[in-house]
């Protein structure tokens, strides 16, 4: 059975999400991070991207925050891209490690295994594993330009969070040594640590982020640019990978209520995908406990089941964009 919903009956509910859940004041920005503790908490915006290329987006989506840890998704592709699915699970994994993005305990139980590119393990040994090997500039032109065909436009790097990323990253420090230590960095460490800290401090809006997530719901093909940004096989890898830790320990939660795989960042992004139908993204920098954004939560879940779309349903959707 295919369920025709019409375009206006999905502008009509992101503008509900919107206005219902802007008022918010729950959580609070990250403030382990200098640059992020001082991002306005008010800001709110929530985007939405269609295979055909048509974006609809409400509130603050042209704001330029810091993509965090939803940049470990862009970079898992490009780790595919460069080497394929096999070698990315022989050399980090794909499995959902239960604990904290930035757990060392999870590295130790997966008997020295990163477990999955998109916790902080598996990211920095991800961009050990950027081609060229051994060249920190070529790694870092490989990375942006990725994010770019993936957005649709370039991100660029907020200097501010840089520094504060890289003042206060002794956690990763640790963890990057530890897979040293193991074998699962694969060039330089401190050039892996130095890139993972870079990529995370790119900033990005709301609409570039919509627009990533289209792109891996249209099979690698761009829908804004029409740029064919990697092969069409590797969309079920990747969204397997979001789908099972993409909220870290609280994955389970957020897809049983949501149904939709999504990443977070503690800049205050979402991004997700819903396979065959659109990306959808929301940024507002107040975080609950765990590091995800208040709003964006519940904006995204409001507009999942008041359609009722959701990736694990027997039931099949079209857009109508005539309607």
């Amino acid at each position: 059975m295919i369920t025709r919903i019409p375009f206006s009956q999905i502008k009509a509910t992101i503008d509900e999400a919107y206005e219902k859940f802007k008022p918010n004041k729950d959580g609070a920005n990250a403030n382990y991070i200098p640059y992020l503790a001082n991002v306005p908490s008010d800001l709110f915006g929530l985007a939405i991207c269609f295979p055909n290329g048509t974006v609809y987006e409400v509130g603050d989506t042209k704001f330029a925050f810091g993509i965090e840890s939803v940049s470990k998704v862009h970079t898992a592709i490009l780790v595919l891209r460069q080497y394929g699915a096999a070698t990315l699970l022989e050399k980090i994994g794909a499995d959902a490690t239960g604990l904290p993005f930035n757990s060392i305990y999870a590295i130790l139980l997966e008997n020295d295994h990163p477990s999955t590119p998109l916790v902080n393990a598996g990211a920095i040994s991800a961009c050990s594993m950027v081609q060229p090997l051994g060249d920190s500039d070529g790694k870092w032109k490989a990375i942006v330009d990725n994010i770019t065909d993936l957005c649709g436009s370039a991100p660029q790097l907020i200097d501010e969070l840089y520094k504060s990323e890289s003042d206060t990253n002794f956690n990763n420090k640790a963890i990057t040594w530890l897979l040293k230590n193991y074998g699962r960095i694969y060039d330089n460490p401190d050039m892996a640590l130095d890139l993972y800290t870079r990529q995370c401090s790119l900033g990005v809006t709301a609409s570039q982020l919509a627009i990533a997530g289209a792109t891996i719901a249209n099979n690698g093909t761009n829908p804004v640019t029409k740029t064919k940004v990697f092969d069409g096989s590797l969309t079920p890898k990747i969204t397997s990978l979001i789908s099972t830790v993409g909220f870290y320990e609280h994955t389970g939660d957020w897809i049983y209520k949501s149904g939709i795989p999504a990443k977070t960042g503690v800049g205050g992004g979402i991004m997700g995908v819903l396979p065959g139908l659109f990306g959808i993204a929301s940024f507002a920098p107040p975080l609950d406990g765990s590091g995800n954004s208040v709003k964006g939560q519940l904006a995204i879940k409001y507009v999942m089941n008041k359609l009722g779309f959701n990736l694990f349903g027997a039931e099949k959707f079209e857009i109508d964009f005539d309607k």
